[in-house]
C-alpha cells in the first residue's frame, strides 16, 4: 500500500515508524528540518513542501496514493489536503482535526470535504480520559465489539491484594482473560503459573462487567468509579473531557484562570462548576477540599504545567491522576515520577488511522506500551487461518507472542480455548508483541 502522510509531526512520525517496514510510506512537510530528521530516522521518502499545493502531493505520487492521511496542526490545511486529493486519485482519503464542531459538520453531510473518514483529537482524547477513569488502577481501557469486549491494563501495586498471587488463583470471574504481563524487560504471555508481581502490568479482555469487578479487586486505595471529578484546564481537551463526563450525568469540576477562557467553558458546559483561578494555588484547592476528588485531570495546554498539576494532586491526596502530554517522549518520564495515567492525543490519533493500513477485517488497533505490544479486533474471514480450525492448532503456525483474548459470535461471547474452532464472521481480540505483528497480520 502506498500512503501519504503529510505533516511530519508526532503523528506522521509515529504513523511512519509503524508502517515503514511494511508498506510504501511518504511523508510531506513544508519544514525542512522535519524533513531531514524523518530522513533519518525512519525507512520512508521524505519530501519537502506545501501539502496543499497540487505540485507537491504530485511529487509525492498522489495519483498512486490507496491512502492519504493528512495530519498538519491546521484543521483547514488538512481538509484542503484530502479534497486536493480526491480530486487526484482514488486513494482513501482521513483528516485530523482539532475542533469537534468540524467532526459534526463532517458526519452530518455525506461525503462532504472529499474526506473518508475524519478525527477529532481533542475528542478522541476526551473519550480514552472518560473510559479509563470509570476503571479504579486501570492504566489503559478500551472496548470492542460495539463495546460487548472490553481491554484493560492494570498495574499491580506492592500492596494490591492479588501482588504475588499466580493468574489461577487471581482468576475469580467467567467471562475473563488474562492475556499478557508487561514486566520491566519483557512481555511474558499469561498462564495460570504466572506470577504477577508488583509494578507488573497485567492485560486482561473479557465482558464489561467482569473487567469492572476484577478491577475493584486490583484497586487498594480508589474508589469502584470517579464520582468527583477535577478537571484542570479549559483547553479544547479539557473542555472536550468536561462534555464528555456530562453527557454521562457527572458535574465534574473545571479550573481555569483565565478569565475569557473560564467564560467560554462555563457557555459551552451546563453541567460543570467552572472555577476561575489559577488551579496550581495551593490555598485554593485546600479550600476547594481538590485534594478529595476521586480523579484529577490535567489538561492545560503545556507538558510543563501538566506534570505540575499532577505531581500536586497526588501532593495533596487526589486518588488518581490523569495528565494529558503532547510530547511523546514525556510520557514514560510522567509515569516515571508519579502521575498515574498519561494521554497523549497524537498517539491516539495514529491509533486510529493505522487500521486503516491493514486489512478490511482489521476493525480496531491499540497500541500498548508505547507500542511494545498491539491489540486489535478482526473479523474472521474465509482465507484466514483459524477459519474452521481449532484454536490449538491454528496458534501452532504462528510464532510465539500470539493470544486470542475474546471471541464475539453473532453478538454472544465465547470464552476461548484450545479445543474451540473459529467460525467465519467471528470476531476475535487478539494480543500481539509487536515484534512479530508483520509475520501474524497478513495470515490472520
Amino acid at each position: 500500500m502506498r500512503v501519504v502522510v503529510v505533516g511530519a509531526g508526532e503523528v506522521g512520525r509515529t504513523i511512519s515508524a509503524t508502517l515503514e517496514d511494511s508498506h510504501d510510506v511518504v511523508v510531506v512537510d513544508r519544514d525542512s528540518q522535519s524533513i531531514d530528521e524523518i530522513t533519518y530516522a525512519y525507512d520512508v521518502l521524505a519530501i519537502q513542501g506545501d501539502g496543499t499545493e497540487i505540485s507537491t502531493l504530485r511529487k509525492a505520487g498522489i495519483e498512486q496514493a490507496d491512502l492519504v492521511v493528512a495530519c498538519t496542526d491546521t484543521d483547514e490545511s488538512n481538509i484542503v489536503i484530502c479534497t486536493a486529493a480526491k480530486s487526484r486519485s482514488n486513494a482513501f482519503t482521513i483528516a485530523r482535526v482539532r475542533r469537534r464542531s468540524l467532526l459534526e459538520t463532517w458526519e452530518g453531510a455525506n461525503d462532504s470535504f472529499g474526506i473518508d473518514f475524519m478525527i477529532c483529537s481533542d475528542h478522541l482524547t476526551a473519550q480514552t480520559v472518560f473510559r479509563i477513569s470509570g476503571f479504579p488502577a486501570a492504566q489503559n481501557v478500551d472496548s470492542f465489539v460495539g463495546g460487548r469486549i472490553r481491554m484493560a491494563v492494570f498495574e499491580i501495586e506492592p500492596d494490591s491484594p492479588i501482588a504475588h498471587q499466580t493468574i489461577t488463583e487471581a482468576d475469580r470471574y467467567d467471562s475473563l482473560t488474562f492475556i499478557a504481563v508487561f514486566c520491566e524487560d519483557r512481555i511474558e504471555l499469561a498462564t495460570g503459573d504466572t506470577v504477577l508481581e508488583p509494578s507488573d502490568r497485567v492485560v486482561v479482555v473479557g465482558r464489561p462487567e467482569p473487567v469492572r469487578k476484577f478491577a475493584n479487586q486490583v484497586a487498594t486505595h480508589v474508589n469502584d468509579a470517579a464520582d468527583e471529578v477535577v478537571i484542570a484546564g479549559a483547553s479544547e481537551i479539557g473542555i472536550q473531557t468536561a462534555k464528555a463526563f456530562e453527557e454521562h450525568g457527572y458535574h465534574p469540576r473545571l479550573l481555569e484562570r483565565n478569565t475569557a477562557r473560564a467564560r467560554y467553558a462555563s457557555e459551552q458546559l451546563p453541567g460543570t462548576t467552572v472555577l476561575e483561578h489559577d488551579a496550581t494555588d495551593r490555598e485554593f484547592l485546600s479550600r476547594e477540599h481538590i485534594g478529595e476528588a476521586d480523579i484529577l485531570i490535567s489538561a492545560f495546554e503545556t507538558d510543563e504545567r501538566n506534570l505540575l498539576m499532577s505531581l500536586l494532586g497526588r501532593h495533596i491526596g487526589v486518588d488518581k491522576t490523569v495528565a494529558i502530554v503532547e510530547s511523546f517522549q514525556y510520557s514514560e518520564l510522567f509515569e516515571t515520577v508519579g502521575v498515574d495515567i498519561t494521554v497523549n492525543p497524537r498517539e491516539e490519533t495514529a491509533e486510529e488511522i493505522v487500521k486503516f493500513t491493514r486489512e478490511n477485517h482489521t476493525e480496531k488497533i491499540v497500541t500498548l506500551e508505547h507500542d511494545r505490544a498491539e491489540v486489535f479486533e478482526i473479523k474472521v474471514t474465509d482465507d484466514s487461518i483459524f477459519t474452521n480450525r481449532e484454536i490449538e492448532a491454528a496458534m501452532s503456525e504462528l510464532p510465539d507472542g500470539v493470544i486470542i483474548g475474546a471471541i464475539s459470535r453473532s453478538g454472544e461471547f465465547v470464552t476461548p480455548r484450545g479445543s474451540t474452532v473459529i467460525e467465519p464472521t467471528d470476531h476475535l481480540v487478539m494480543f500481539v508483541d509487536s515484534s512479530v505483528l508483520d509475520t501474524v497480520v497478513p495470515v490472520i
